[in-house]
Parts: C-alpha cells; structure tokens; sequence
C-alpha cells in the first residue's frame, strides 16, 4: 500500500505538546510518511517540548526574533512552507488550533492545493478579538481546511453551524490528554517543592494572554497576593512568562512574599507534575483546561470568555475574568468551601480519554480510503 505523506506543521509550545503524540504515532505507523516542520514562532519553549518528546524535525524555520509582528510571522511562515511543499509534495497537511503559525500554514497550504487537516477543529468563542489573534486564527483555518478533527460534540456542532461538511468532521477528543499521560510521573521533583510547606494548599498560576496585559493583569496579582496573605496554609506557584510585560506585572506586584513563588517557564513534564500536586489551577490559558480536569483539579479561568465551554458546564472550569470581586470570591470559595471544590475536582473531563491521536490516524486512513469498513467510531 502506497503511504499517506503527512507534513505536521506548529511552531509554539502548546502546539508541540498537541501535535507531539500525534508525530510519534505517525511516525510509528507504516502506512504514514511523516514529515515534522516547525516554525519556532515559540523558540525556546518549543525547543523544550521537542527535547523531551524526542522530535527532531525535518524542517525548523527559526523564525523567532524579538518584538515579531503578527505580520511577520504570518508572511514567515508562509513564504518558508510554500517553499517545503513544493519540495516534499504531502497528501496531508496538519495544524493544530488557533496560532498564527497554524493559520498561515493552512493559507500557505491552499495556495498549493494541498489538502489540510485542522486538529482541534471548531473551538469558537463568536468574538472577534477574544481571544486576540486565536479567535480569528481558527476561524480562518477552519475555513481553509479540508478535513476537521474535533475534540468535542460542542467542537462539532459549530464546525455544522459554519456550513463545514459533515462527512469531513470527525470527534477524536483533544490530544493533550493523550500528551498528559506521557509526562505524569509519581516519583517527580522539582526544586521548587523544597521551598513550599508540604502541608500547604499549592495554587498553580498561568497568566500571559495580550488581552490580559497590563491593568487586568495587576488586578489578578494583587487578588492574589490578598488571599495569600490571610491564608497562612495557601502558596502560590507561578511559572512567569518571558514577555517582558508580564515578568514587569509579576515582579512588581508579588516579588518578596515568602509565599508565593515566582519560577521561569516551565517544561511540559515540570507543568504536568506541578499541576498534578497543587490544588487548584487559576490560568488564562487554553490547554490547561483541558489538561487539568484529567488530574482532578479544579480551573478558574482568567478570562471573560472559553473556546472551552465544555468544561463550564461540566463544573471543571468556572470562568472568572479579571474582576477583583469574581476572582477573589471564587479562589476564597475553593479554599473555604469542601463542597464546592469537591464538586469541581471530582467534576467528568468532558476533552478526552487518551486516544486522540489513534482516533486522528484512522480518521485519516479513512478520508484516503486507505482503512476498508464503516467510519470510525467518534469519541464519546
């Protein structure tokens, strides 16, 4: 049998931790050809997940540079892939979510007419600019794609409203939970645990998005510190991202409170770890709150609005924005209340089972009419 030549395309730490079990199981199956590029839209972080998933890609633009533009990683990305597929000629290309090395891969990839497959297809908020650019960024590239793999009903049911062909679209629940049960390890350490009390309620904190930049962000910060501080058996850990807007929030607002760790970025095994022994997580981030529901953690959710419903209705997340009284009540109630934080740790992950990836592969097998028999079965 000929073999499906499938070229994966990211460039930023999230997507790599995504795609990653995704490349290895193509990489492991003989009916793929696999070919891995990255953009490094994302250089060191991305260069993390790469490492410890032992990827080594077939092509790395490098296109990072500091203070880069939308503009610029878009044209990037897509003079630097034009040029990839007229060389490798894929079946199959593949990006993931809402980056903007995703969006303008799939434009580069249609300007070729090359089929694209969007993993974590369909995720909507219906607001333009929130979040700022990745609402628009999977708009478009569901737009452009050929082939949508959905992680949800929910993911589905809005790739229909959009008019995307039903017979193209396919649940395979979200590859981070199959990436999640590559990284947990029950004998981990990280140095940073020798610094908090054991007994201790750990907060995990991940806060970066543009939107949230500035005065949101302080607001979040000095919520926090509050709580800290009148709760002696509560730390928090925060993981500060490298933007220098937000290391400048992050340092001026919580420096010098014994109680509240600031840490570089971490690795995707450190994070995956940490969350496992906190308590509970409050982020601005997508992925996190698809991951964390799988280790019973509850998520408040630093926005005003989730591409992720799912998992609000599910009772993992509660979306709190950056208002003082809404995320102040909500951390107090998760430390004060056992009910109430009973009921989001113990609360169904509605994202995923493990088995995105193999969902994906026979998924593509079928499209190619390569796998003989009905559809395959959609998760959930």
């Amino acid at each position: 049998m000929t073999k499906i030549k499938v070229m994966t395309v990211f460039g930023t730490r999230p997507e790599a931790i995504k795609m990653a079990p995704l490349v290895l199981k193509l990489k492991d199956n003989p009916n793929f050809d696999e070919v891995t590029v990255v953009s490094a839209q994302h250089r060191e972080m991305l260069d993390q997940v790469l490492q410890i998933f032992k990827i080594i890609p077939d092509y790395d633009f490098d296109i990072m540079k500091q203070n880069q533009t939308l503009e610029e990683i878009t044209a990037k990305v897509m003079i630097d892939l034009a040029k990839v597929i007229k060389q490798e000629n894929p079946d199959l290309v593949l990006v993931h979510g809402d980056t903007t090395t995703s969006f303008a891969a799939s434009l580069a990839s249609f300007y070729e007419q090359t089929t694209i497959g969007h993993v974590e297809a369909g995720l909507r908020t219906w607001q333009k600019y929130s979040p700022f650019p990745e609402e628009m960024n999977r708009q478009m590239t569901d737009d452009l794609a050929d082939l949508y793999f959905a992680p949800t009903k929910l993911s589905k049911a809005n790739l229909l409203q959009e008019n995307h062909p039903a017979k193209n679209i396919f649940i395979t629940g979200n590859t981070a939970i199959d990436a999640l049960e590559q990284t947990i390890q029950q004998d981990y350490h990280h140095e940073v645990l020798d610094t908090v009390n054991p007994d201790h309620k750990i907060i995990l904190v991940t806060m970066h998005r543009r939107e949230n930049q500035g005065e949101p962000m302080k607001r979040v910060f000095r919520v926090m510190k509050q709580v800290v501080d009148s709760h002696p058996d509560v730390e928090i850990i925060y993981p500060v991202h490298l933007s220098p807007r937000v290391q400048e929030a992050a340092h001026e607002i919580l420096d010098n409170d014994p109680r509240i760790h600031l840490i570089a970025p971490l690795d995707v095994v450190d994070f995956h770890n940490l969350a496992k022994r906190s308590y509970f997580i409050m982020t601005d981030s997508g992925g996190v709150q698809e991951e964390a529901p799988s280790l019973n953690k509850p998520v408040l959710v630093l926005r005003d609005t989730t591409e992720r419903p799912e998992g609000v209705k599910a009772g993992t997340l509660k979306l709190v924005g950056t208002e003082v009284s809404k995320v102040k009540s909500a951390m107090l109630d998760l430390l004060e209340n056992q009910a109430s934080y009973e009921e989001m740790a113990n609360a169904q992950n509605p994202y995923g089972d493990g088995h995105a990836a193999e969902r994906i592969l026979a998924d593509i097998l079928y499209y190619f009419s390569k796998q003989k028999g009905q559809r395959p079965i959609d998760f959930g």
